[in-house]
């Protein structure tokens, strides 16, 4: 661990929020870390963790591509800071690292048929119905869910490439995974899809690096698929059962248990865009994804794979967990405490990405920083962007941002996360305090230059 010192959070200075910019670290910092389970790599056994954190102040939804230091591989460091007032000692052993699944996981690929099927595709959704919800029939879930859970193995025209997992989500077989899985290898990679004990080729639909979301799509689609239904992630309430189903560390078809432990938890992690382009290289953003945390076990591999409810239903994608920072192998694995992108959110961008190709993102227009070290937390405005949708809603400068749409905004991080799982177009309320007192102001986002 280094002891470089930052600044404190609560003195930053006001950025543009709605510009994210993430910087390249001097030396390695003792802030938590971001590791996307899935991301390829050449040699996994050697790959270092992403180190990504908060800028100085978050953006809300960003402008388009920042200016960034440049990386040739997606394992290139990034710097930022948490929160002080949420660490604490043991806070302090725990680092959030984007974990790489190599090729060499992936064995199962070379024994499996190479196969499709001609003709019109139909799909097979299956919901479970639980006869006591207080103590699941996971055998049910995990035979009915894991129909429809894929593994991915990327292959680059260099040879480099990885694994993670994916969803099949319609008939016409349609997959969405992390972006991490998917773009790290460059253009042209090879993309190789396992349902079942067949391997089938796939292309990519879209990308969308500031969600961390891709849809690939199958060439040849099976005639029938299982496609695996949506579930509402925004009636997730902490402690409810869940299933994590994916590849980890090459294990097809694993299926893990736990609960929902904390619902939009802020976590940052550095986008993922084709390395073998170094303009796309040199402005990559930054990933701030209002997280579900849960304690059911992912691991490298599990990248895209399905956090499911107790229905068998899509609640969530997998993308990234914590570990410790006292681990000498950077690839250490589950400690219990898991992120994934919530489905409300996954949906939105994945039907985007199916019908144009890219996908539209929240913006508020505005300049914050968090508020100070004691007293209400919150993210505070410092400036608002002319003609922008914050101005029409009324917000000012001043104004203490200490709720979206009911969830509590502890930083700027949380602010912005928040804005970015809404949706072009759809009002949300935010809760203020101007000058002491307590006002609700309902904005509608437009949509991010890009």
């Amino acid at each position: 661990m280094s002891n470089e010192q930052h600044p404190h959070p609560w003195s930053r200075e006001a950025s543009q929020v709605d510009a994210p910019t993430v910087r390249q670290p001097a030396q390695p910092t003792p802030s938590p870390q971001m590791q996307a389970m899935g991301q390829p790599t050449q040699t996994p056994t050697a790959q270092q963790p992403f180190r990504v954190s908060t800028p100085p102040t978050q953006p809300l939804p960003p402008y388009g591509p920042q200016p960034m230091s440049p990386f040739g591989q997606p394992t290139a460091p990034a710097a930022v800071t948490k929160p002080k007032k949420a660490r604490t000692g043991v806070a302090s052993l725990v680092a959030i690292a984007l974990l790489a699944a190599g090729v060499g996981g992936g064995a199962g690929f070379a024994a499996a048929q190479l196969g499709g099927s001609a003709g019109a595709s139909q799909s097979t959704t299956t919901t479970v119905l639980q006869g006591d919800a207080t103590s699941p029939d996971w055998t049910a879930v995990a035979e009915a869910a894991s129909k429809s859970v894929v593994a991915i193995q990327v292959v680059g025209r260099t040879g480099s490439g990885g694994e993670g997992s994916g969803v099949v989500i319609d008939a016409q077989g349609h997959i969405v995974t992390n972006n991490h899985v998917v773009s790290s290898s460059g253009s042209g990679a090879q993309i190789t899809v396992l349902l079942g004990n067949v391997s089938y080729e796939a292309t990519v639909v879209g990308t969308d690096p500031t969600t961390d979301l891709a849809v690939i799509k199958l060439v040849d689609p099976p005639a029938n698929l299982d496609v695996m239904p949506y579930g509402d992630s925004a009636t997730l309430a902490v402690g409810d059962p869940v299933m994590a189903i994916g590849n980890p560390l090459g294990l097809v078809d694993t299926v893990t248990t736990g609960i929902v432990s904390a619902l939009n938890r802020p976590v940052t992690t550095q986008a993922v865009t084709d390395n073998t382009n170094p303009v796309v290289r040199q402005n990559t953003q930054a990933v701030v994804t209002a997280a579900i945390q849960t304690n059911a076990a992912i691991n490298p591999g599990n990248s895209g794979g399905a956090l499911v409810n107790s229905a068998g239903e899509l609640v969530g994608i997998p993308s990234s967990i914590a570990t410790l920072t006292s681990s000498s192998n950077s690839e250490s694995g589950n400690i219990g405490i898991g992120f994934a992108i919530g489905s409300d959110q996954v949906r939105y961008v994945a039907d985007q990405l199916i019908s144009t190709g890219k996908a539209e993102h929240p913006q508020l227009g505005v300049t914050a920083q968090d508020a100070g070290q004691t007293g209400q937390q919150g993210a505070t405005i410092m400036a608002v962007t002319p003609d922008s949708p914050a101005e029409a809603a009324g917000l000012r400068a001043g104004d203490l941002v200490v709720s979206v749409d009911g969830a509590p905004v502890a930083s700027t991080e949380s602010l912005v996360a928040l804005v970015r799982a809404g949706r072009v177009g759809e009002p949300m309320e935010l809760v203020v305090l101007r000058n002491g007192k307590e006002e609700t102001i309902t904005v509608t986002p437009a949509a991010a230059a890009s």
